[in-house]
């Protein structure tokens, strides 16, 4: 590509230029200037933040390879002792099977109740706005608050699911939440959680179904679908990043479990998660160790089936 000329007449009139300052008629080139000023602001919060999370992270991880036991001093390198005992206590063994049922159970509500509660809000209606008000309620609810108000539905003497229980021979009274069916105990807990996580659902999944155009749907009524096939053909597809946050948010919230449990159910093993362990081992037994190996093996498991949830499930949609 040629350069441009210049007449030796136009530059003779020109009048020199002051040092620093480029001629008449030449565009200056401006260099790139990065702008710290953003990032020192910002910096001391950063920092705070990266420590609150790293401090405790690596802590951790450290521990859970020592004895750090207040009642058998001093602390000292345990290699994998501290994951042994855990593999052969009966109560962690216990609170595992429990935990995999509330994974499970929580996960696969949670989403169904999702999806299906945030078709049916999606379209505009009279009195909208107000059941999504009364929607968000138990999810605002602290998780000890909302077992607390459960407690008294499931009241051996004045309590309606106890009443219902009863007369259908499932459970006797007070045995239905104090560990003498562990099966009809676990259920119950984990519908008490689902009450309180699927309303966070509903809204995530509503959130990404408010994104597709009417035009999809309208399309689709043109050509001859019925409204189930264009749930499968058109919603379903274009919410997979909302149902894979869904699912994502549902797996945290079931594996660290424990306001529900051990509000309705006490410390007794039958209803006990894993977290509860987590915390009967700490600050009951003071295997402080044990505890730290506990809490590495949940947020292991909690990362790998968070990651696994979104491979499968999530698919970035272009509308």
């Amino acid at each position: 590509m040629s350069s441009p000329t210049t007449h030796p007449e136009a530059t003779a009139d020109r009048p020199p230029s002051p040092p620093g300052r480029p001629a008449p008629g030449v565009t200056p080139v401006r260099r790139s200037r990065v702008d710290l000023l953003p990032y020192l602001l910002i910096a001391p919060v950063m920092v705070f933040i990266a420590l609150l999370a790293l401090v405790p992270a690596v802590t951790t991880v450290v521990q859970s390879f020592f004895r750090v036991d207040a009642l058998d001093p001093p602390t000292r390198f345990d290699g994998f002792g501290n994951f042994v005992r855990l593999a052969g206590d009966k109560a962690v063994q216990g609170s595992i099977g429990n935990t995999v049922f509330y994974v499970v159970v929580g996960v696969v509500l949670s989403t169904l109740i999702g999806i299906g509660a945030a078709v049916v809000l999606q379209k505009p209606f009279r009195g909208r706005s107000l059941v999504i008000a009364v929607l968000i309620l138990p999810w605002a609810l602290p998780g000890a608050v909302g077992g607390v108000l459960w407690t008294g539905i499931f009241d051996p003497n004045a309590g309606l699911i106890n009443s219902v229980l009863s007369s259908l021979h499932l459970g006797d009274g007070d045995a239905v939440l104090l560990g003498q069916n562990r099966l009809l105990t676990i259920t119950l807990i984990e519908l008490v959680q689902v009450w309180q996580i699927a309303p966070l659902s509903v809204l995530l999944i509503l959130a990404v179904l408010q994104l597709i155009p009417d035009e999809l749907y309208e399309a689709a009524q043109i050509d001859g679908c019925t409204p189930w096939t264009a749930f499968l053909r058109i919603t379903l597809p274009l919410a997979r990043p909302g149902i894979a946050v869904t699912m994502v948010q549902a797996v945290i919230a079931t594996l660290n479990v424990f306001d529900q449990p051990y509000v309705l159910n006490g410390a007794a093993n039958t209803g006990a998660s894993i977290t509860m362990q987590t915390y009967f081992i700490s600050f009951q037994d003071l295997d402080f160790g044990g505890g730290y190996a506990l809490s590495l093996l949940i947020t292991i498991v909690t990362l790998v089936i968070s990651l696994l949830v979104i491979r499968l499930v999530y698919r970035r949609v272009e509308l």
